[in-house]
């Protein structure tokens, strides 16, 4: 065997910045509905998409000898799982809160594209996942031919 031995520790400090990919193979699918208010085409009207979310976290190890634990990288996307995403302003707002429905409800400050979906998590993740987090990009796939990633 060849190669430099390190002790345990000193490998984990030494390693430096290293890419978790959650979902690179088999992408996180999350279901959820939205409108694009605004759109003159057929996305203004309310509709549907299994999602399939990928992400990359870059960071240093931890003692636990991982970036993240990517089960704190599923919990936060899973938490748009069958809700529905409007643009804050949407008159559907007002509509989920009268039908008792508010908490299945996600709104954004922009319009729910893919792009902006993509955006939107990428701040989520890197607000909620530990210091040793330096990066985070997300891929959201609207469908088969639509892919919105940085």
């Amino acid at each position: 065997m060849t190669g430099v031995t390190l002790g345990e520790h000193d490998a984990l400090t030494e390693a430096g910045e290293r890419v978790l990919t959650v979902g690179g193979d088999r992408p996180i699918r999350i279901s959820a509905g939205h409108r694009i208010q605004h759109h003159d085409g057929k996305c203004s009207r309310p509709h549907g998409h299994n999602y399939r979310v990928s992400v990359e976290v870059r960071g240093t190890l931890t003692e636990e000898g991982w970036v993240v634990d990517k089960g704190e990288v599923t919990e936060i996307i899973d938490e748009w799982d069958h809700r529905f995403l409007v643009e804050r302003g949407d008159p559907l707002e007002a509509a989920f809160e009268e039908s008792g429905d508010a908490d299945a409800l996600v709104v954004l400050d922009h319009p729910p594209t893919a792009e902006v979906m993509a955006v939107v998590l990428e701040r989520r993740l890197l607000d909620r996942l530990p210091e040793n987090v330096t990066d985070v990009s997300v891929a959201v796939a609207e469908t088969g031919e639509l892919r919105a990633e940085y």
